[in-house]
């Protein structure tokens, strides 16, 4: 979701550091104070465990005699706990990067916490569906409107080969829609589908202040409907930003390719696009965007919206002043349209445990409405890498160019994921195509209950496999 200036959420706070960051947040607080520490060890070290706990004992007395908890480190097994400074903390894992093999996976405050590897397309279960219902999303067409799409992007293929009336279309001032300069709508576009493989970056914070960049080989990344054809309309310029009339411009230039719902060439939009609603200025799911998708959805398209990132931020308590909170009543319009699927942000592989993420808009809407509808994975999701946000990576001296692909965060992530889900849903079950409303309802009926509050969560997680079996 692009965000207007000033937003508290950045999707740099969900990358991964090797000194976690509330051990961070401590270091920064107590300043020169010795801190007890989990250092986890890197499982994956060549020469087994106790070899990375011995290279990391021999890290810590070089630097801080007589500072592992031996009897903890003992009880642990995976662990090495011990008590360093700041400033001996930082050393050791300077030393640590410069050694030929890591055996430092990540150092924690003492209280234990494991990281995780992305698996989104698992979680909602498009893996199990391609291979038990070939779910494809073949013959489906899914507008994409954002900040364009990266023709030149190897996932794509031939993913951007549509034919009259389906065009391409540029929103802004005389932009190509198959190039993206800010990056947005192709990392949103690849979650749908298309399938490619190359390099991928993966980030985390160096010490809190700088990001660090990883590269990996992928040999296949794969959007969710690998075979749907997308179209890009161009509504956001280099910097993510927009205006509204350019996307009710969209929305009704779709009418128009449909033939106001008589020929649906396009059976699906994307709108990972929005802004804060504020109550004053209009019925709530009344504003000319909310009603543009309404009027989508009643001709037969399906139109999923991403819920907002601004469902953090701050009470006022009495007693301690400006309290960190979740906050109801956030959803981002267009979202609040009652039509549109509008989707929250989940965990990428354990939602279940990790529940609803913290920046994800919660509901009711404004005027006490059920939403969002459904929430999706949208913590550090890779997708593919293009504009201003593959430039900053490249421009990285340990990331050489090209990058192919690259995570990112936000409940845009999230609504591709539905937008994909239901593409492929829809190129097996084509009796449903022109039939937004039973669409919508199918999918919330089929969600997985993740056990928080309806305005987290909504109905709960996206569940392609169940989708397709209950029809």
């Amino acid at each position: 979701m692009t965000e207007p200036d000033g937003t508290r959420f950045h999707a740099r706070e969900l990358y991964g550091s090797v000194i976690a960051v509330p051990l961070l947040q401590r270091m920064d607080a107590a300043a020169e104070a010795p801190q007890r520490v989990v250092i986890d060890l890197n499982l994956a070290y060549p020469q087994g465990r106790e070899a990375a706990a011995r290279a990391i004992h021999a890290l810590v007395n070089e630097v801080a005699d007589e500072s592992v908890d031996e009897r903890r480190t003992a009880q642990l097994g995976q662990y090495v706990v011990a008590s360093l400074s700041p400033e001996a903390l930082l050393e050791v894992v300077r030393r640590d990067r410069a050694a030929e093999h890591r055996a430092i996976h990540r150092i924690w405050p003492d209280f234990t916490v494991k990281a995780l590897i992305n698996r989104s397309c698992a979680t909602v279960k498009a893996d199990a569906a391609r291979t038990a219902f070939a779910a494809l999303g073949a013959g489906i067409t899914w507008a994409v409107v954002d900040s364009g799409i990266d023709h030149a992007h190897p996932h794509f293929g031939h993913s951007l080969d549509v034919t009259l009336p389906v065009e391409h279309k540029d929103f802004t001032k005389n932009a190509s829609p198959l190039t993206d300069e800010f990056g947005h709508g192709t990392h949103v576009a690849g979650i749908i589908a298309g399938q490619g493989s190359g390099t991928v970056v993966r980030a985390e914070l160096d010490f809190g202040n700088d990001v660090h960049y990883l590269p990996v080989q992928a040999d296949r990344m794969t959007g969710i409907a690998p075979l749907a054809k997308l179209v890009s309309y161009k509504v956001l310029n280099e910097k993510g930003d927009g205006e509204t009339s350019a996307i009710i411009a969209a929305l009704q230039d779709i009418q128009q390719v449909n033939g106001n719902g008589r020929d649906l060439k396009i059976q699906g939009v994307n709108l990972s696009v929005g802004y804060p609603f504020d109550p004053q200025w209009f019925a709530c799911g009344e504003s000319p965007l909310c009603v543009e998708v309404t009027r989508l959805v009643k001709s037969g398209v399906v139109v999923v919206v991403a819920a907002g990132n601004t469902g953090y931020g701050y009470n006022q308590d009495i007693v301690k002043g400006a309290v960190a909170a979740g906050m109801d009543l956030t959803i981002n319009d267009p979202g609040n349209a009652e039509a549109a699927i509008t989707v929250g942000s989940t965990h990428r592989e354990m939602p279940h445990r990790y529940g609803v993420s913290y920046f994800s808009s919660k509901g009711p809407t404004g005027d006490g409405r059920a939403k969002p509808d459904l929430v999706a994975p949208g913590e550090r999701i890779l997708s593919c890498a293009a504009g201003a946000i593959r430039g900053r990576i490249e421009a990285k001296s340990e990331v050489e160019p090209p990058v192919h692909y690259l995570e990112d965060s936000g409940t845009s992530m999230a609504a591709a994921h539905v937008s994909g889900a239901i593409a492929a849903f829809l190129s097996i079950r084509g009796e449903f195509i022109g039939r937004p409303e039973e669409v919508k309802r199918i999918f919330t009926g089929t969600a997985t209950d993740l056990g928080r509050v309806p305005a987290f969560q909504g109905h709960g997680l996206l569940d392609l496999m169940r989708a397709i079996q209950s029809v």
